[in-house]
């Protein structure tokens, strides 16, 4: 918990940890981190700091999904983007919000899920032609 805590950020990646101890060890304190609370699972391998809520006490994600996303996608490599909503919204030609975390891959496909409780981030890919 202690090499957890001390780590930049509020993504922990299981790979990050992989020096701590054998395969066995690292999943059987992964899920009892994560059934304390002291962790959340984000994806395969993905897993987030929590901390107390101010108002209620109970331990939620230390960040905002947003922010917990980008930071996932940072770590392992992965190049994406606001999706059209997003850059609508950003651009001023939509006053729409938009409600659900969209990101762009460009052509790449990708198939990771990346969820925190019901928020979970969809992709959108770039056709050929509009490239």
């Amino acid at each position: 918990m202690r090499s957890i805590r001390q780590r930049k950020g509020v993504v922990v990646l299981r790979s990050e940890l992989s020096t701590l101890g054998s395969r066995s060890q690292l999943t059987q304190v992964l899920h009892t981190l994560v059934h304390g609370g002291q962790l959340v699972r984000v994806g395969h391998g993905v897993y987030a700091k929590t901390r107390p809520n101010r108002f209620t006490g109970t331990l939620m994600p230390a960040g905002p999904f947003e922010s917990i996303a980008a930071e996932a996608f940072r770590k392992l490599g992965i190049d994406v983007g606001p999706g059209t909503l997003a850059r609508d919204y950003n651009s001023g030609s939509s006053t729409q919000i938009p409600m659900v975390a969209v990101v762009t891959t460009g052509r790449r496909r990708i198939t990771r899920r990346i969820q925190v409780g019901t928020k979970r981030v969809e992709y959108e890919r770039v056709k050929k032609d509009t490239q």
